[in-house]
């Protein structure tokens, strides 16, 4: 394997096509295309190059136990993330959070008072929507907020690499709700810190749940311009 991968699109493309997918098909994805994928997410910059990041990957049958052992402990325990999650969502951000699941539910044809179908299709996350393989990404605990960050960017690189080579993805931020669980189905050694799953495989293209896509903001509205 090369260190330099041909993407197999533009940049561009890659960026307005990708999108979370919560329907997977059981087709594994190669080893090739695996390496190549990891390859090329390899390449994302980080703070004075430490590259917190370390990559735990699961393929079929390891996959399905990961994802039981996730159900039945996320069954008997409460959350306990490695990372404080948003200690509240206000303004634009409520916003955007509430349009995101209003239109998940939406394709999938779940009422909002069907609190039941809302439950079970939240639990999907634990199984990872069906896909064949689960990337778990970890940092280092010295690092702190910055391995954090850094690792935010490999997700980024990771995703459009798959995209590249046409394996669809979903990064999930609600496995590592259980970090506990998670150290100790991999065995992760103390200092290594749950920052989130990448799900990837190939899209099922009948899959109601990938019907749908989420909003951007609009330049003007991120973006303030200083000049002379």
């Amino acid at each position: 394997m090369t260190q330099k991968s041909t993407l197999t699109k533009d940049f561009t493309s890659l960026l307005y096509e990708r999108y979370s997918c919560r329907g997977y098909l059981p087709t594994p994805v190669s080893r090739e295309a695996m390496y190549q994928m990891f390859e090329m997410a390899q390449q994302t910059a980080s703070w004075c190059n430490t590259q917190p990041w370390q990559v735990a990957v699961t393929s079929g049958a390891a996959t399905r136990r990961f994802s039981e052992a996730l159900l039945e402990h996320a069954a008997k325990n409460q959350p306990g993330p490695d990372f404080a999650t948003p200690s509240k969502y206000v303004g634009v951000y409520n916003t955007r959070r509430k349009e995101s699941g209003i239109a998940l539910y939406n394709s999938l044809g779940i009422q909002r008072h069907d609190t039941d179908a809302r439950e079970e299709q939240a639990l999907k996350n634990l199984s990872f929507f069906g896909a064949p393989h689960v990337a778990v990404i970890t940092t280092d605990r010295n690092q702190g907020i910055y391995g954090a960050i850094d690792c935010g960017g490999y997700v980024n690189s990771l995703m459009l690499a798959a995209q590249s080579l046409g394996i669809a993805t979903i990064a999930q931020a609600s496995i590592a709700m259980y970090s506990d669980a998670i150290r100790e189905h991999f065995r992760f050694a103390n200092d290594r810190m749950v920052v989130c799953a990448v799900a990837f495989g190939y899209e099922d293209p009948d899959h109601p749940a990938n019907s749908f896509r989420t909003t951007r903001a609009s330049l003007t509205y991120v973006l303030d311009e200083y000049t002379d």
